[in-house]
């Protein structure tokens, strides 16, 4: 057994919190929580508990993030009603609304009630009685249309139940934990709130060794040590708060939001997403562009590609190199490179990247390949049409953390002087470079498929002044030099 040293009551299936959560019968309850703790599966047992009940009346709705962890609760679900000794049928998935296509999980008691488990759809709510789950709440698309539709639905009983953990300080979830700290809770909702720390002095460290190989390096920790272990491999200090101590991150000051960031997020993640090898959803997709942001030693080295298709930026490749040397990053964005339906790629020039993209754009073309030098004012064009991208909804990137870490870690910030600098901090998890290589292949299409058009600085002499890429300016016969942006 693992070196513990806070040793919960013997023979309890649920930790305090997990009790206390489980015997709150409040009509509407909240918990603001560290991920991973364990409180969709005790609210799973909660669930099939009341459910079963010969004297229950109403159906369970549970509303995922996505399709996966709607299969997984209803798993949860299916379990738990062996450990209960109810005699339960798992129904599979199931079409609730034929005309939008909604499905869901399902299982059915003895008594006939069901619970059903589905995935983010706030309109999938409508019209439906009986108790809601909203797990991981903050992290739905539109928490406060879900909310709304999810209300009504416990008007002729049962309970309404929302988990998560924070998502940013502008999320409507926080505005909830908010009004019931700070405005007298008129909602009269039951709060609940279990950090990491929380957890941990409930016995969390002791349930979880008693679950993992004896060979696990976990085992080896005391309650202060895991703490450590966690809070280190977290993407940074921002997301640590967030994600285990229900401190939500001040979206006044980063430049992308995190409802900016989940309203663009794919349901289902792309299956290729980080393969070098197998192209071939590459070769069959339309048209492609690439943004590179290179790094050696320190910062990673990110290439990311979209397919543009119904006038949206697909994302269909997420490549992060850490400590790989130039040489193979080459043969690996060559292979990219390669591909007849890539259009165009933009490559960090900065520093050591100058001849990485020198190089590239001797083998595929300028045309191809621009290599763009960092600046200040370069990368206030950079960051604006990707943020615009956000705001539109006509970005599609992956759920990924340390892909939100990135586009989070990126502040807008003013000088002295008046002028606008884009900053973020180095971490284990990089130097925002997901971030800058999303921007750079967003520039790759520009305004349209002529490629991307940088504006010369009024200082810029002449030459640079009259230098604008454009398809129309481009001369086949002079494509081995790599492209300059606006005398940057």
């Amino acid at each position: 057994m693992g070196r513990a040293k806070i040793i919960p009551q013997k023979d309890t299936l649920f930790l305090p919190y997990q009790e206390r959560w489980i015997r709150d019968r409040s009509r509407i309850k909240f918990m603001e929580k560290s991920r991973q703790i364990g409180i969709s599966w005790c609210s799973s047992y909660d669930l099939d508990r009341e459910h079963s009940k010969s004297d229950a009346r109403l159906d369970g709705w549970i509303s995922s993030r996505d399709d996966i962890q709607a299969r997984l609760f209803l798993e949860d679900c299916r379990k738990f009603a062996d450990i209960l000794q109810v005699a339960a049928e798992d129904l599979g998935e199931q079409v609730v609304d034929p005309e939008k296509g909604v499905t869901s999980y399902v299982l059915r008691f003895a008594n006939g009630i069901r619970i059903h488990s589905m995935s983010s759809n706030p309109d999938a709510q409508a019209g439906k009685r009986g108790t809601r789950l909203l797990d991981e709440f903050a992290l739905h698309k539109d928490p406060r249309k879900l909310y709304s539709i999810a209300y009504h639905g416990i008007t002729w009983g049962g309970q309404l139940a929302a988990v998560s953990t924070h998502r940013g300080s502008g999320n409507f979830f926080n505005e909830i934990i908010r009004e019931i700290k700070e405005k007298g809770n008129p909602k009269g909702i039951s709060l609940h709130t279990v950090t990491l720390v929380n957890a941990l002095d409930d016995g969390f460290l002791y349930k979880l060794q008693s679950k993992l190989p004896t060979d696990d390096p976990r085992q080896e920790m005391d309650e202060a040590d895991y703490y450590n272990f966690i809070r280190n491999g977290c993407a940074d200090e921002e997301s640590f708060l967030q994600e285990c101590m229900c401190v939500p991150a001040d979206d006044n000051s980063a430049f992308l939001t995190y409802d900016l960031i989940a309203g663009c997020e794919y349901e289902q993640t792309p299956a290729h997403l980080t393969d070098t090898d197998d192209l071939s959803d590459l070769a069959a997709a339309g048209t492609l562009y690439v943004g590179v942001d290179l790094g050696r030693e320190h910062d990673l080295t990110v290439i990311w590609i979209n397919e543009y298709a119904g006038e949206r930026h697909l994302c269909r490749r997420l490549i992060t190199l850490e400590k790989v040397d130039f040489t193979r990053q080459e043969e690996i964005l060559y292979s990219f490179l390669e591909l007849p339906n890539m259009r165009r790629c933009c490559i960090d020039a900065s520093g050591m990247g100058i001849q990485f993209a020198e190089r590239a754009a001797r083998r595929f073309g300028k045309y191809r390949v621009e290599g763009v030098k960092f600046s200040a004012p370069v990368k206030e064009e950079l960051a604006y049409p990707f943020r615009a991208a956000f705001e539109d909804g006509n970005l599609r990137i992956p759920f990924d953390r340390k892909l939100r870490a990135d586009l989070r870690a990126v502040k807008k910030e003013t000088t002295a002087a008046g002028n606008i600098r884009f900053a973020a901090d180095r971490g284990e998890n990089g130097h925002s470079d997901r971030f800058w290589a999303g921007a750079l292949a967003i520039h790759a299409r520009g305004n349209g498929d002529g490629g991307p058009v940088f504006a010369a600085p009024a200082s810029a002499g002449r030459e640079e002044r009259e230098f604008r890429m454009t398809a129309a300016d481009e001369d086949d016969g002079d494509r081995n030099e790599t492209a300059r942006m606006g005398g940057y």
